[in-house]
Formats: C-alpha cells, structure tokens, sequence
C-alpha cells in the first residue's frame, strides 16, 4: 500500500506541473523517475518512451503507466494513470460545467487559440514525420483523403492504407537494434486480447442497445485505439465523432480544445470536458475512461513483446506510413473545422498569427499565450 501511495503521489505532482506536452512530459517524467526516484534506470526509460512513441495513444500517459506497472503491477499502473490525469481532469470538467452559460463571444479567443495550436502541432510533426518527399506526398494525400471520406470509418482506412505503403516503403529505414524491456508473462496476452475484442465488440453492443453512454464509451474508445503520432491527432479523430452525431456543437468543442492547452497533464483530458458537455458528469466518467483504456491495455500487453517488435523492420516501417499519413490528418483538421469556424475576421486572422508567432519562435508556455488569446478575444 505504501508503494502505490508513492507511485499516485510522485504522479500527481508530475500532473500538477507538466505543462508544455508530451515531449515536456517525457522530460519531467525523466527528471522524476530515472534522476530523482531512480525507480528504473536510463536504458529502461528510453526503450519504455520509445515504445510509446509506436503505439496508439497518448505517449507520456502510457510512460506513466508503464512505470507504475514496473513499480507495483495493475494497481500501480491505475495509480499512476489516475494521478498524472486528475488535476487537467478536474479543471476540464469544471470548465464544461461553468461554460454552458457562457456567451460563445467570449470563448472566441480560445476558438482562435486552437488555430496557432494545431498549426504549430502540424509544423512540428511535419519536420519529423514528413520530412522527404515520399512522406510529404503520404501527407498530402492523406489530407485530402480527409475531405472525401469526412467520418471516422474514412480515417481508419486511410491510416491502414499508409500502414502498408510504409510496410513496404521504409523497410530499410527501420532501427533493429534496441535492447529490450524485459518483463514477460503470459498473462500479458490477455490484455491484448482484450484491446481488440473491445474495439470489435462495442460498435455491436452500441447498435443493439442504443444507449447514449455505451454509444459515447465506443466512440472515445475507437479513439483512444487509433490515435497515432501524438495527443493533437485526437482532434480530427474526435471531431469526426462528437459533433457529427450532434453531441457537442464545433464551437464547444474548439472551445474545450483551445481551454485544454492551458492545463497540464495529457492533452486527452479534452475528452472529460467533451463527454461532461455531452450528457454530464456520467458522461465525462465514461468518455475519460474509454479514450485511455487502450492504452493500459496496449502498454501493459506489448512490454512482454518489445523486443519481438523492435526487431521485425516491416512491422517498424508500417508506422513511418502511419505517422505521415496522421500529419495529413490534422492538417485537414487544420482546415476545417478549426480554421474555418474560428478565423471569421482579419483581426481573428492577425491574433492567430499571434499567438503562432509566440508559441513556435518564442517558444511561449501554451498557457500564457491560452489566457492572453481568451482575453484579447474576449475584447474583440
């Protein structure tokens, strides 16, 4: 019991501070874990990130879980989640809440704010997953692909298409050589079963049963289970979801995504705000849990595999495919909605380009440039 007090505490003050993303997680998470607590080692923390990084789902969460699993088993990993989400839980919640009453006008500021986010996500992710022409054209093509086939089924097909461009693309570009994590067990396999017999059993129970919540849990599941190349990529993908089936209207929902980047913690945590204003706090429970169980399941099932996975370079090459076609995503989620609910005037264009400007040459806290954007926006 001491330990899982322990691992929840040291995680809730990571959730507390992290600020800055998922890169910035990884580097607190670091300072904590392997400097301070030296509860695993460098080469242990390097191939958990690393693992991550391929796997769907919000990346620093699941580092997170994998440490608490490594330090105190299923407990410790359900500690560790539940520590590090809490606190941006928690304020997204209450945002949803406070902000039902609130004039759009006044949440146009954070409309904006999500335009020079997702841009600035975009040109990053850009630099590292698009960088030659082969990828950029996978972008391209995945972003206009996008537009044709405008719901969630279109994006699943295009990121299993560029999984199999990159299988057979960027065989020779993929690292074999990276010791592995080594903790096996049998059990594990359960977990991964378990992942896949969810994505395939919910979508059924939803129809049969047509209940709100069990329609809401697949929805932020499928999500949670598809999301690749990290947390900004569950804008397009959510988008697709929420306001299509008319949960939540467009400007709600760049609302809560503009209000997310002002917090710490995971970026996923914009699912709590979207299911609390879909159908209230049952809502924001079921949504929270449903986008990060994949990734308990995921981590905990594939650690056993790590090294079976390192060392098959087509499996390797698959996600170069998929990290470039998820740039192409976004980018039209750039376009649309983002862009085009938000950017209504010149002057909604020139706080844009703002507020870009402070956060990809200035290097800005996305928080300030958050508060600075609402309140500007708020006079415009």
């Amino acid at each position: 019991m001491q330990k899982l007090w322990e691992v929840w505490k040291t995680a809730a003050r990571l959730g507390l501070v992290s600020f800055g993303g998922p890169v910035a997680h990884l580097g607190y998470f670091r300072e904590e874990y392997v400097k301070r607590k030296r509860w695993i080692d460098e080469k242990t923390y390097a191939d958990l990130a690393a693992l991550c990084q391929l796997l769907p789902g919000p990346a620093s969460s699941q580092v997170g879980i994998g440490i608490g699993f490594m330090q105190a088993g299923g407990l410790g990993a359900i500690a560790a989640w539940i520590g590090f989400t809490l606190p941006s839980a928690l304020i997204l919640l209450l945002f949803a809440y406070f902000s039902k009453g609130v004039s759009i006008d006044w949440l146009h500021g954070l409309l904006v704010v999500a335009v020079a986010v997702v841009a600035h996500a975009v040109w990053g992710m850009a630099k590292a997953f698009a960088f030659d022409r082969s990828r950029a054209t996978i972008a391209v093509a995945a972003a206009i692909l996008s537009f044709l086939l405008p719901n969630a089924s279109g994006q699943v097909a295009i990121i299993a298409v560029a999984s199999i461009l990159g299988s057979i693309l960027y065989r020779k570009h993929s690292d074999t050589a990276v010791p592995s994590i080594s903790i096996s067990s049998r059990k594990n396999v359960v977990f991964l079963l378990m992942f896949f017999v969810l994505l395939g059993l919910f979508p059924i129970v939803a129809r049969l049963t047509n209940s709100p919540l069990i329609a809401l849990f697949d929805s932020f599941y499928r999500t949670g289970a598809l999301v690749f190349g990290g947390g900004h990529v569950v804008l397009p993908l959510l988008q697709a979801e929420v306001v299509t089936k008319g949960w939540v209207t467009n400007e709600q929902f760049l609302a809560g995504y503009g209000m997310a980047q002002a917090v710490p913690g995971p970026l996923f945590t914009f699912a709590t705000y979207l299911g609390m204003a879909s159908f209230g706090w049952k809502g924001a429970i079921v949504a929270t849990i449903a986008i990060f169980l994949p990734s308990f399941l995921l981590v905990i099932g594939t650690l056993p595999f790590w090294e079976w996975i390192r060392q098959h370079a087509r499996f390797q090459a698959a996600f170069h495919g998929i990290h470039a076609a998820v740039v192409g995503i976004l980018l039209a989620a750039l376009y649309h909605p983002v862009w085009t609910k938000a950017i209504q005037t010149p002057a909604d264009f020139c706080l844009a380009l703002a507020a870009f400007c402070l956060l990809a040459i200035w290097k800005c806290p996305p928080l300030i440039v958050v508060i600075v954007s609402a309140m500007i926006g708020a006079f415009i």
